[in-house]
């Protein structure tokens, strides 16, 4: 028997030997104008329109009402003579007036075809995304572009414990990354082969302090291509201070200065110290010694003691034609005794002792 309607769009078949083809073959031609290039006026509709422009397709509910009412999920579009109603297949797609989208039915209705690319599963870009990587783009180059003002490019992890981090690979294999690596301070790291890593620097999220293996480890670190710490070097804020020795080794400023009523000195971070003072004679040149005259011993104390056993070297000179001699050294004052070829009361000593303080 010869079927009265086709397979697959249900259109009206003309039968051998029937009466009036053209009614049958226009009924055929109507349906095909409403299905193909199929465009919605509106989805979801129960009630028919009052004044319903012929050719307008109405995607109708699962419970329609009025002259729709038989038709529940069908596409119902006017005509001059009424409703034609179809009763659309799994797969078809429609142009949505009212949203101005392509639609799609599913198993479960009509959706739109991309969702509006919200909470798409996936998304390739000349490539294959799975579920790891589940945007995947092949290309030369991406570009993100302001709208007007700045551009920010944010990557979120869900806890402390988490990654979140650029990876930049050679061929597949890991060589350097940047972010936040296991925890909330930012990581940049290095490997040669993608197995073993080192973090080049770490920047603490809490204080903003820099550590990592580009980072001197202690002050004596004189490893090439280091950065060296404020507290471990040198600059303008650093270079005089309190000078400090550890096990031999510097671990203050470079240039230690300072007076008092004994004089002035200066200490250098090697240990080096030097005293000097402007000192009113209080013994007069008045002993006489051979063809000269000599003063009693003058106590000298140092500004700045120097190192125990480690007598420092004392030099000096007077006005008045007098010169002066030490006589005994100690780490903490030197005997000074004047001298002249006159007899000498009033007389002004310049002295310097030169030794270590360490």
């Amino acid at each position: 028997m010869v079927s009265s309607t086709s397979p697959r769009l249900n259109l009206p078949l003309i039968q051998p030997s029937q009466a009036q083809k053209h009614v049958t073959h226009n009924e055929a031609l109507m349906h095909l104008d409403g299905i193909t290039q199929l465009v919605v006026t509106a989805f979801d509709q129960s009630t028919p329109p009052e004044a319903p422009i012929p050719g307008d397709i109405y995607a109708l509910t699962d419970a329609p009402s009025g002259v729709w009412a038989p038709y529940p999920e069908h596409l119902a579009m006017a005509s001059d003579n009424g409703w034609i109603t179809f009763l659309p297949q799994e797969g078809w797609q429609a142009w949505d007036l009212t949203s101005g989208r392509c639609m799609v039915l599913g198993a479960e209705g009509w959706h739109p075809l991309l969702d509006d690319l919200q909470n798409l599963t996936s998304l390739g870009v000349n490539a294959s995304a799975d579920s790891t990587n589940r945007l995947t783009v092949s290309s030369d180059a991406s570009l993100f572009n302001h709208a007007g003002a700045g551009h920010q490019m944010k990557l979120n992890k869900a806890t402390a414990g988490d990654t979140a981090s650029l990876l930049m690979q050679s061929n597949w294999s890991g060589r350097a990354e940047i972010g936040l690596s296991g925890d909330d301070n930012l990581h940049i790291k290095v490997s040669a082969d993608g197995g073993t890593w080192t973090e080049s620097l770490v920047i603490d999220g809490a204080n903003g302090l820099i550590g990592g293996a580009a980072v001197q480890v202690d002050a004596y670190d004189q490893t090439a291509g280091r950065l060296m710490r404020a507290d471990y070097g040198y600059g303008p804020g650093s270079v005089v201070g309190s000078v400090a020795m550890t096990d031999g080794l510097p671990s203050g400023a470079v240039i230690e200065q300072g007076e008092n009523a004994n004089g002035s000195y200066v200490r250098f971070a090697d240990g080096t110290q030097i005293c000097r003072a402007e000192i009113a004679a209080t013994e007069p040149v008045t002993t006489a010694s051979g063809a000269l005259f000599s003063s009693s011993a003058m106590l000298w104390t140092y500004p700045a003691p120097f190192a125990e056993n480690a007598a420092p070297t004392v030099t000096g000179s007077c006005d008045q034609g007098c010169w002066v001699s030490r006589g005994t050294t100690s780490p903490v004052d030197v005997e000074l005794i004047g001298w002249s070829a006159t007899e000498t009361s009033a007389y002004t000593i310049d002295i310097i002792a030169i030794g270590r303080w360490a």
